[in-house]
């Protein structure tokens, strides 16, 4: 990539939250024990759902998607900034950053398709109840999940693509603790402009009409539980879509602090802050909040933790005889 005094770019500098050398270490450890109890939790409800027959519902099935997607979601940034930290070096390399990009908007649009598709399950499940294991069927539910995957990749190729016709000057610096897409864009020499109009237009189609989607499941939702006569019916109604209406409220609020709010009340500092709380708050998260209340969860953490814990010294007795 060429830029326009002739200068191959080939990195840029991180500068992450903070030049001060007595932070990294607190920096490191908060993020790493951040970074594991994210891959630990989702992937202990990944693993609960996929080992108990009786989960293997759509709603668990979306379930164990989003925690699949929220551990690669969170390793596109944290295990980069942890080893520039690890290193005391702020360098990714030009083609780093484009990769980073480009899995970073990969597993962020899954995020909300998978959200947007975890409504409309519930949506079903209270509105349609005799009709729910029909419509939701496993056919159905794989052509969904088929579908979050496809839009969400054909989105992060093209902003990848857009972003390899621009050029760079020396010097690039960026404002961030990874290679967030507008922060790149910002740093580019040339025009910039059609760039700009691709992530507004993928940003009003696919958020919000994912956003749209979920505000319309729930209007619908609430209009079903008014019409339920009983008050411990409308309990068990709302219940099961309580969990993923927090995450929906956690996950938005804190994307659209960072991208909605006027340029000129928040510095790089303050959204690098705020972009943590979707980068790897809410997806550490998840499993708490999905597991605390449900006692589905609980049971079959319970029976996958005792079959591990089972398995394992009799593993250790065959290995030791061998």
């Amino acid at each position: 990539m060429e830029s326009g005094n002739d200068t191959q770019i080939s990195e840029f500098l991180l500068l992450g939250f903070s030049e001060e050398p007595e932070l990294q270490p607190l920096i490191f450890g908060l993020f790493l024990f951040m970074y594991l109890i994210t891959v630990f939790g989702n992937l202990l409800i990944f693993l609960a759902v996929s080992s108990d027959p009786h989960l293997h519902t759509p709603m668990y099935f979306f379930l164990s998607n989003l925690s699949f997607v929220d551990i690669c979601f969170t390793s596109t940034t944290i295990p980069k900034m942890l080893w520039n930290i690890q290193r005391q070096s702020k360098h990714i390399s030009y083609a780093g950053c484009i990769s980073q990009i480009h899995f970073f908007l990969l597993f962020a649009g899954l995020d909300n398709f998978l959200l947007t598709v975890m409504a409309y399950d519930r949506y079903l499940a209270i509105c349609y109840p005799l009709h729910y294991t029909v419509m939701m069927n496993p056919w159905h539910c794989g052509l969904l999940v088929l579908v979050s995957w496809a839009m969400s990749a054909l989105n992060s190729l093209l902003q990848s693509l857009m972003m390899l016709r621009l050029s760079f000057c020396t010097g690039l610096e960026i404002p961030h603790f990874f290679c967030e897409l507008n922060q790149v864009v910002r740093c580019a020499c040339s025009d910039t402009f059609l760039n700009d109009i691709v992530i507004y237009f993928a940003a009003a189609i696919l958020g919000g009409g994912a956003f749209t989607g979920i505000i319309y499941s729930y209007s619908k939702i609430i209009s079903c539980i008014r019409r339920i006569s009983s008050t411990q019916g409308k309990y068990k109604a709302f219940s099961t879509c309580a969990s993923h209406l927090s995450v929906v409220a956690l996950f938005y609020c804190a994307v659209l602090s960072v991208y909605l709010s006027p340029a000129s009340t928040h510095s790089s500092q303050s959204n690098t802050t705020a972009s943590v709380m979707y980068t790897v708050v809410t997806p550490m998260l998840n499993p708490f909040i999905y597991s605390l209340r449900n006692k589905d969860i609980k049971r079959a953490l319970r029976r996958f933790i005792g079959m591990a814990s089972l398995k394992m010294p009799a593993y250790l007795w065959l290995k030791k005889c061998k």
